[in-house]
């Protein structure tokens, strides 16, 4: 793509909407994105950013000095799947996709740093966290551990998200729990395997897994109570490689998501308990390794309600809500809310056959409409919050 335009002219909403189909139309995965964020680093230095890159894979980027420190974060990794849309910007690797729309928050952020080098209105430092592998839930960490807040400290850090369904101009600012933690769970049951002809000889591992599939279930619905919000979901089973062998061990993963650390620890707990209950049971050793992929996403009251006093002459009366319908997904913006407080908002991607469509489907597309949107709200903040 040529250059994209230069500070001091008027924004070119065309420019940025066609730098956001170049990005989906070359996806990338996880920790690699090597082209993306190039691309980001190569416009950010042709408009005065002081560039520091490979921070847990790739980039942050900083502008102005001392005073306040604000964060604003985008995430920059696809999806590992096919496309089936057929319109011109359509991803031209196979297996790979833009369906969560990645590609539209780094165009989006990427504007609002062209029109903050114009009439810089602020004083402080902006930093700008451009993020891989949000999805494998590994980037916020990575770069976490490589210093990301060390090096460059944030009073307070912010990010979005479209979001398929409501309306384009409207904007969800919610203080508190807003999307769900998520461990992967993994259980590796040992019996002693033989002649399907004689179980009487064998410790078979098929009926405790079959027993701790509906004694995992009952958790949500027996353990919790209806406030409680979770969801436990069984991806795999495996076992055994021909009909007539009753195998020696059996394994299961499992997907929990929860939103407050009481209710995910209650349900640690009582996997503990249906474990080892099964091993007294049936005469089995159970490994159980629970692994936390990412926290429950909270977001800070005071930040909360400073960006929603920001954001809130930017949208038509009524349309900044407080909330939207009860979500269990997963975002690793929470660990980086761990350290700094913050808020996570959503977007209206719209609604119909693309823009509604969910994210992680092969027919979804990013709205183009959001980066004049986003980038309003990212300039308004910046300004606001450095005043």
């Amino acid at each position: 793509m040529n250059a994209l335009i230069q500070p001091g002219a008027e924004l070119d909403l065309d420019a940025f909407v066609q730098l956001r189909r170049d990005i989906h139309q070359a996806p990338e995965l996880g920790g690699d994105t090597p082209l993306t964020a190039e691309l980001v680093v190569s416009r950010l230095e042709a408009w005065g950013y002081e560039v520091h890159s490979g921070i847990g894979g790739h980039g942050v980027l900083r502008r102005g000095e001392g005073g306040r420190r604000l964060g604003l974060r985008a995430d920059m990794d696809a999806l590992p799947m096919q496309e089936k849309n057929d319109f011109a910007h359509a991803s031209h690797i196979p297996g790979r996709m833009h369906a969560c729309g990645h590609d539209g928050h780094t165009a989006i952020l990427l504007a609002a740093a062209w029109r903050l080098t114009r009439e810089p209105r602020f004083n402080g430092t902006l930093n700008l966290i451009f993020q891989p592998d949000e999805e494998g839930l590994c980037g916020a960490r990575a770069m976490m551990e490589d210093g990301l807040f060390q090096r460059f400290p944030c009073d307070a850090i912010f990010a979005l998200h479209n979001m398929p369904g409501i309306p384009v101009g409207t904007a969800v600012v919610q203080s508190g729990p807003t999307m769900a933690s998520s461990k992967r769970v993994g259980l590796h049951i040992k019996g002693r395997g033989g002649h399907g002809a004689m179980p009487e000889l064998v410790v078979d591992p098929i009926p405790v897994l079959a027993s701790l599939i509906n004694a995992i279930q009952t958790i949500k619905s027996r353990n919790l109570a209806v406030e409680e919000y979770a969801v436990i979901s069984i991806g795999t089973v495996a076992a055994g490689t021909v009909y007539n062998i009753i195998p020696d061990d059996a394994r299961m993963l499992v997907s929990v998501r929860t939103d407050t650390p009481a209710t995910r620890r209650k349900i640690n707990q009582r996997l503990e308990e249906i474990v080892r209950g099964h091993e007294q049971l049936f005469g089995v050793e159970i490994e159980l390794e629970i692994t936390q992929l990412a926290p429950a996403l909270v977001n800070s009251e005071a930040e909360t309600e400073l960006l929603r006093t920001s954001l809130t002459p930017l949208f038509e009366p009524g349309l900044v809500l407080p909330r939207a319908a009860k979500v269990m997904g997963t975002e690793d913006f929470a660990w980086m809310l761990t350290e700094v407080p913050g808020c996570y908002f959503m977007l209206g991607n719209g609604e119909g056959e693309f823009h509604g469509c969910s994210v992680h489907n092969p027919h979804y597309d990013f709205s183009d409409a959001l980066v004049r949107i986003g980038s309003d709200c990212w300039v308004k903040l910046a300004e606001d919050y450095l005043a």
